[in-house]
């Protein structure tokens, strides 16, 4: 017995409404995308393939493609940089035309291809049998324009209800998106400006001042020697571009081995390695030596270039520590503060006294002194400490 014909304007009905009834509890843009896609074809559209292309505001990157193809369950995320404005597949794009101001960009694949303009993006299309490509502004509030395209494979390509139908979807799918949009732009600027961690607890709702928690954690401040030095004589874009490459340097190893930079003071750094995590302090000095290696390797290239080498230190120790929302009424700083941070930057400071790069406590010593091989340096005072403090050089 023959499946009865799709009533088409009530299919496309039954996606209107899952776009702005349905998708309350999904979190993210590339899954919504996807299942549209797929109801659409249920609805008689015939999409072959499509893609959303969003700009958002990022320290690496200057947005993100969506692209989902039939038979896909999940939609594939790239990361755009932002010099792809400045490279021929982007200049030669459909895209460009819609950033250009273009309100649609319709390209009919099965016709002789010199008839036609000449993006290669269309040419990879046709070698797929797709027939029809439309591309449209998605247009979020103050008038930001992202793109969404769809392409087909049906013979003679989208017809004029195909068309309407998604031209009808646009304004819910504007909505949709532009909301995961700016709930991803949050996340991804408290990750950039308070880190993974406290990023979470913050959207969370720990954002009443004086909320927190006790942490047990191994602490690592790191300070540049000399820098005021540096600032004073050199021009101010290489001042920043220095600092950036140290940042680098010390950054990249504390977030693959575990660990969370909580703030940039001046050209020092404080993170931590909660030590819920069995092998933090084991983390903590890979970490430290696979920043010393950068290190290196910075301070070779900066010599290349007449630059003066950048000298550090790093002061470690291990303790509670309070972590959470620390300020004035309206202005909240999510950090750490104890005892145990200010031991660890009294070492840090004690670093240039005794010429070593690294200094530990014996408190963290203890923990990985079985793996490790650490330099006794002997015990001396601390400034806002009674006793003598037992200290140890680690040299990566």
């Amino acid at each position: 017995m023959n499946a009865p014909p799709i009533d088409p304007v009530a299919a496309h009905g039954d996606v209107v409404h899952w776009l702005t009834n349905g998708t309350r509890d999904e979190r993210f843009i590339d899954n919504i995308f996807a299942e549209l896609c797929i109801r659409l074809q249920r609805a008689g559209i015939p999409v072959k393939r499509a893609s959303l292309h969003i700009l958002i505001h990022h320290p690496q990157w200057l947005g993100a493609r969506i692209m989902w193809a039939d038979g896909m369950r999940e939609a594939e995320i790239s990361r755009v940089d932002y010099d792809v404005r400045e490279r021929s597949e982007y200049i030669d794009s459909p895209a460009n035309e819609i950033y250009d101001g273009a309100t649609e960009v319709r390209e009919n694949l099965a016709r002789d291809p010199s008839l036609g303009r000449k993006h290669a993006v269309y040419d990879e299309m046709r070698e797929k049998g797709l027939t029809d490509y439309v591309a449209w502004p998605l247009y979020h509030t103050l008038g930001k324009r992202h793109i969404v395209t769809f392409a087909t494979d049906h013979p003679g390509g989208f017809d004029d209800a195909h068309i309407a139908g998604l031209l009808k979807l646009l304004p819910a799918l504007a909505l949709v998106s532009e909301i995961r949009v700016k709930n991803r732009l949050a996340r991804t600027l408290l990750e950039t400006y308070v880190g993974s961690h406290a990023s979470e607890l913050i959207l969370a709702g720990a954002t009443r001042r004086g909320s927190g928690t006790t942490v047990r954690a191994a602490i690592m401040i790191c300070d540049l020697r000399d820098f005021t030095r540096i600032s004073d004589n050199w021009p101010r874009d290489d001042v920043i571009d220095l600092l950036n490459g140290y940042f680098d340097a010390m950054s990249e190893p504390i977030a693959r081995h575990g660990g969370e930079i909580l703030k940039f003071i001046g050209d020092g750094l404080l993170a931590i390695f909660p030590l819920s995590q069995p092998s933090a302090c084991a983390n903590l000095l890979h970490a430290v030596a696979e920043a010393r290696q950068a290190m290196i390797a910075l301070n070779e290239k900066n010599s290349g270039n007449g630059r003066a080498p950048l000298n550090y230190g790093i002061g470690v120790h291990v303790g509670d520590v309070m972590y959470g929302n620390i300020g004035s009424r309206s202005r909240l700083d999510f950090t750490v503060i104890g005892p145990a941070v200010n031991m660890a930057s009294r070492l840090e400071a004690l670093t240039k006294q005794l010429g070593r790069t690294v200094l530990l406590s014996r408190a963290f010593a203890d923990l990985v002194a079985s793996d490790f091989d650490l330099e006794r340096v002997g015990e001396y005072p601390v400034r806002g400490f009674n006793d003598p403090i037992e200290l140890f050089a680690y040299h990566g």
